[in-house]
């Protein structure tokens, strides 16, 4: 490995790194709006431009492996992506989302291969993507990003485990025990995520017969709460979504004239949901919020897309009402 190549890479690193910040921005805010606009529940989307220091450090393993690699190509992560979930489910959701989106350069699941190995450690889904709409497209910097999925326990396992393994802290007679309890702990949460699935399968499935909690009086919208309840007992096979997203869609209901349930039921009352789901064809079960969007869309067309909280998303919008009218 020549130090003169490294540097030669750092340095084309740097220079190109302030051109990766709005691209990153852009890919955190993609996905953020697919997932969103799927309905699905999640508990974070975030991002990261790699740092010029981990940069170095990662060309430096790179060289070491394959002398003659182009660096900036083989350094996949320039642009990070990280989405954390609640439940299993909801990665492979939201990979299906995103292979729909982008072009998936590579799909990798850590946990599958772990699993495969017959041990227990890090889980984490990472997927290489590119804007790219060839087939055959290639790692662009500027073009892709590599996003990782994970659910709040597989992060916090990971997160604490790279805490505590690369700050070198840690004595050498000391490893063996906590290799151990890293694997213990790692069993016991996999263990933990599919309770956790099992916990909100069995609520959702009761979910609309459940009196909701009390609600501001002083609020014309119907309230999160009292929609969800609503949705789940409409559409008893969709996923939950986000608390905000229950009450962004109130607001758009308030927008319609729509302030309490019964007025929302009227609405629906002779609407084919079935029908207009299977209009959308979607790869992937869409959340109740996304359901109800689809049928007011439905229903009020060009209206709804003109409303004020809709200002956003007018051209998605149009698309997709460009499928309900075939």
């Amino acid at each position: 490995m020549s130090l003169r190549h490294v540097d030669r890479a750092v340095a084309a690193y740097t220079a190109l790194r302030p051109r990766l910040v709005p691209a990153t921005e852009r890919f955190v805010e993609d996905v953020t709006g697919t997932i969103d606009d799927a309905g699905i529940n999640y508990l974070s989307v975030t991002g990261r431009t790699k740092s010029v220091e981990s940069f170095a450090g990662k060309v430096r393993g790179v060289l070491g492996e394959s002398p003659g690699a182009d660096p900036m190509l083989a350094v996949t992560d320039q642009v990070g992506v990280r989405v954390i979930t609640y439940v299993q489910r909801d990665i492979d959701a939201v990979a299906g989302l995103l292979a729909e989106q982008f072009t998936v350069l590579d799909d990798r699941d850590l946990g599958v291969e772990t699993a495969a190995a017959g041990r227990f450690g890090y889980a984490s889904r990472h997927l290489l993507v590119s804007r790219s709409p060839l087939r055959d497209a290639t790692y662009e910097p500027l073009e892709c990003a590599s996003i990782q999925l994970r659910t709040v326990l597989q992060h916090a396992w990971a997160e604490f485990e790279h805490d505590i393994r690369y700050k070198g802290t840690v004595p050498p007679e000391q490893v063996p025990d906590l290799d151990r309890r890293f694997t213990l702990a790692a069993g016991l949460l996999e263990l933990a995520d599919r309770e956790f699935q099992t916990i909100r399968d069995r609520l959702q499935a009761g979910f609309g017969t459940t009196e909701p909690d009390t609600v501001d009086e002083l609020d014309p919208r119907i309230s999160a709460p009292e929609l969800a309840t609503f949705l789940a007992g409409r559409y008893s096979s969709a996923g939950w979504s986000r608390t905000d997203h229950y009450q962004w869609i109130s607001g758009l209901l308030l927008e319609l004239g729509i302030a309490s349930l019964d007025e929302l039921s009227e609405t629906l009352r002779d609407l084919d949901s079935a029908a207009v789901t299977a209009a959308m064809d979607y790869r992937y079960p869409p959340g109740a919020v996304r359901r109800l969007d689809d049928d007011l869309l439905s229903r009020f067309g060009e209206a709804y897309v003109g409303l004020h909280g809709n200002a956003h998303r007018r051209e998605a919008l149009q698309a997709r009402r460009a499928r309900l009218t075939g």
